[in-house]
């Protein structure tokens, strides 16, 4: 109680009641205050707050904002964690004890949302309580970048169950909430709000939509002079231009991204271009053992990343197979599975098609159930995701498989 918290604070000081009373207070009022018997006018909590040499937020709740920013230290190093396996159990363990005085001020907002998405990843329930406690701080705070953080959070917890409908669905309705909450919208959070829009926008198949956010973030970036997420968007611009056989887009996004990857010496963006490169020697030009020479290159390099591995050994094994060497291609495209992080329609796209050239490799090596097998697996793994190049690309490897199997195998269903 308040009474109870400017009383315990007054002791530690070891301030009698004259002296916090002061000038603008009777100690008989004073007294009522501490024994809760009076409620103090803000005028009069500010006054008491300043005799202590406290924040009002201090008196008001029984933790102080001192405290809160020790344990949001502590929780913020722990979160930023990426080798901590049980991190997430540790924050629950460390923020929880503070959850009902997590009342106002950044530090209460911070806790809520960092103890938020631990339930989340520790798949527990009540975390959307706590988010919405944190969001509306953040409302009354604006902090609007914040706050968006939390929508895009609370959309992308549909993204990873592929509920890409629900997904887009819960992000427009969190932007235009902010949007109306929120005056002044900062450059970097409308350029998120936009990319992650635009790649929601593309995973319902609703590329004009898209397209049009992507090109207006994209135009906004280069207006105000920011780089945020513009490698994204680049990234994102051309594999759209490699799903739309729009080779022009494809060469000047890719050319952007090159740029901007020496410009910034970013390597992911550096690997993203050399990738496309790649796919266009081996998919367009059937230059294959240049191709796999830049592949090894990349495979054999200390900077390369396990995210950027099982692309290019996707491309090894397309490359193999080009070269007619089928089972060195197989040995390669069995490398390749789906990883966790994996979720996009177009990163989904990319990876799938390794089980068409499977089949198809089992096809050139005469075992004609494996072909069927793989071939299968690759409609059904496409039949969900919204139409590309490389789904038609399934569809039709598995029709000329089982074509050509029925000629030689009549009974064959």
């Amino acid at each position: 109680m308040l009474g109870e918290r400017i009383r315990e604070i007054r002791k530690k000081k070891k301030m009698t009641l004259e002296v916090l009373a002061g000038e603008e207070l009777t100690k008989g009022m004073l007294s009522l205050i501490e024994n809760n018997k009076a409620k103090p006018s803000m005028e009069s909590l500010a006054y008491i707050a300043e005799r202590l040499e406290v924040e009002i937020g201090d008196l008001l709740e029984e933790v102080s904002t001192k405290e809160l920013r020790e344990v949001l230290e502590k929780a913020e190093k722990l979160y930023n964690l990426d080798s901590e396996t049980d991190k997430y159990e540790q924050l629950i363990t460390l923020i929880q004890p503070y959850n009902d005085k997590l009342t106002q001020g950044y530090e209460s907002a911070r806790l809520l949302e960092i103890y938020s998405r631990s339930l989340y990843h520790k798949k527990m329930d009540g975390w959307q309580d706590f988010s919405d406690r944190a969001a509306k701080m953040y409302d009354e705070m604006n902090l609007t970048a914040k706050r968006a953080g939390i929508g895009i959070f609370r959309a992308m917890e549909k993204f990873v169950d592929h509920d890409y409908t629900d997904s887009l669905t819960i992000l427009l309705r969190e932007r235009a909430e902010i949007e109306s909450n929120h005056v002044y919208i900062d450059p970097m959070t409308r350029v998120d709000l936009d990319y992650n829009e635009a790649i929601l926008h593309f995973a319902v198949g609703d590329s004009e939509s898209a397209t049009m956010v992507m090109e207006s973030a994209i135009h906004f970036s280069k207006e105000h002079r920011i780089f945020y997420r513009i490698d994204d968007l680049y990234r994102l611009a051309v594999v759209h231009a490699l799903m739309t056989h729009d080779e022009e887009k494809k060469t000047h996004f890719s050319t952007k991204l090159k740029q901007y990857g020496e410009f910034a010496d970013d390597v992911h963006s550096t690997l993203f271009h050399e990738l496309f490169n790649i796919m266009s020697l081996i998919n367009e030009k059937h230059e294959y053992l240049k191709a796999l020479e830049i592949i090894d290159q990349y495979l054999t390099d200390p900077k390369m990343t396990e995210f950027y591995e099982i692309w290019f050994l996707l491309e090894k094994g397309k490359a193999f197979f080009g070269l007619g060497r089928f089972n060195e291609a197989l040995s390669f495209l069995e490398k390749v599975n789906i990883p966790s992080w994996a979720r996009h329609p177009f990163d989904l796209s990319l990876l799938y098609v390794k089980d068409t050239y499977k089949a198809l490799c089992h096809l050139e090596l005469g075992s004609g159930i494996d072909a069927i097998k793989f071939a299968k697996m690759a409609v059904e793994n496409y039949s969900t995701l919204t139409n590309t190049p490389f789904q038609d690309f399934a569809n039709e490897t598995y029709n000329k498989i089982m074509v050509k199997l029925k000629d030689h195998t009549p009974n064959i269903d």
